[in-house]
């Protein structure tokens, strides 16, 4: 199975996960109420990192939850003991085989504190580390760059979200049971999306923007780009990159950004003009809305998609786009360069 099939499959994968774990997340949301957790620590690496990020945003955001994200290196390394009796601790790992991660949830675990893993393995020590574990049910992902494994990640913290929020929430569950169809719809603008890296396959740097919930979309879209094309890419929150990193944009340089339709919309399409009248940008913007910038290429989304959702559905374009540069320019997908499906940091 390529890395292609992988992406084709997450409409599927998403299916399975909304079934295979509606019980259990149940089950773990009442466990975090009867807890009562003040703060929530999420420890992750890699692609998984971005979907802590989501963790920040979706928990935050519609739970109100304060997330932070764990420094792993500080109990496998450092040996020392920050303080969690009072927290959630979810460590999200695709193979649940990294040391450091089990590491956080053991030392969680230890404290009294709620523990969770979040892993396709449910075997792992990350999960026989864990109070409460939910396998992601995505079957086996044999690419090494992690597709419908992230896009699992999500699922599952936007149904814990959803349990959280209201556990008789009908209208959260009609939007995730919409999901499917809405990461088919992204699945068919593929042409257009790769007519778009064909057109940048010269390009050797890459600027990639999001905010809020598109933050953890942006950041996953530049390690992509790492990845499986080859080229340097760097993601940023697009408030935090007014603050230094747009010195960096000059004549042709790709900037592309997620922009849905949602409160930061305007913003960010304000900035992408800018970028683009006074530094002479090449824009890419993956989109629901008509506004982006003249002479923009824009990657489509389905329109509706529920901003705290949009990530499961952005993340499509963005992968197709790295899996399209990378063909374009002679790399193999499916054999990135030193890189391993399994990295078990210490």
């Amino acid at each position: 199975m390529s890395l292609r099939d992988e992406i084709g499959e997450q409409p599927e994968v998403v299916r399975s996960v909304l079934v295979a774990n509606e019980s259990a997340v149940t089950d773990v949301a009442a466990a975090i109420r009867e807890r009562d957790a003040e703060f929530v620590l999420v420890a992750a690496r890699g692609t998984s990192d971005h979907a802590a990020i989501y963790a920040q945003y979706v928990l935050g955001a519609r739970n109100g939850l304060p997330v932070a994200l764990a420094a792993p290196s500080l109990m496998s390394r450092f040996g020392t003991r920050p303080r969690l009796r009072r927290a959630l601790v979810i460590g999200i790992s695709q193979s649940g085989g990294s040391p450091d991660i089990v590491a956080v949830l053991r030392e969680g675990r230890a404290q009294g504190a709620l523990t969770l893993a979040i892993t396709n393995d449910p075997m792992s020590e990350l999960a026989a580390a864990a109070e409460w574990s939910l396998d992601l049910k995505a079957g086996t992902e044999r690419s090494i760059a992690a597709t419908k494994t992230y896009t699992a990640e999500l699922l599952a913290l936007a149904m814990l979200s959803a349990a959280l929020a209201d556990p008789a929430g009908s209208d959260d569950c009609r939007d995730l049971a919409e999901l499917p169809a809405r990461i088919e719809a992204a699945l068919d603008g593929e042409e257009q999306i790769r007519r778009a890296a064909m057109a940048r396959v010269g390009a050797g740097n890459f600027v990639v923007l999001g905010r809020g919930f598109e933050y953890a979309t942006a950041r996953e879209w530049a390690l992509k780009l790492k990845e499986i094309a080859g080229v340097f890419a760097e993601g940023y929150s697009s408030a935090d990159f007014q603050h230094g990193p747009s010195t960096l944009v000059g004549h042709g340089l790709p900037v592309l950004a997620i922009a849905p339709a949602g409160p930061l919309h305007d913003e960010l399409i304000e900035l992408l003009g800018s970028l683009q009248a006074e530094r002479g940008a090449d824009v890419v913007v993956v989109s629901d809305q008509p506004d982006s910038p003249s002479g923009a290429a824009v990657l489509p989304l389905p329109a509706g998609t529920p901003d705290w959702l949009g990530p499961l559905v952005a993340i499509v374009p963005a992968q197709l786009f790295s899996y399209h540069l990378a063909l374009a320019r002679g790399h193999d997908p499916e054999t990135p360069r030193g890189l391993r499906k399994v990295t078990r940091t210490l």
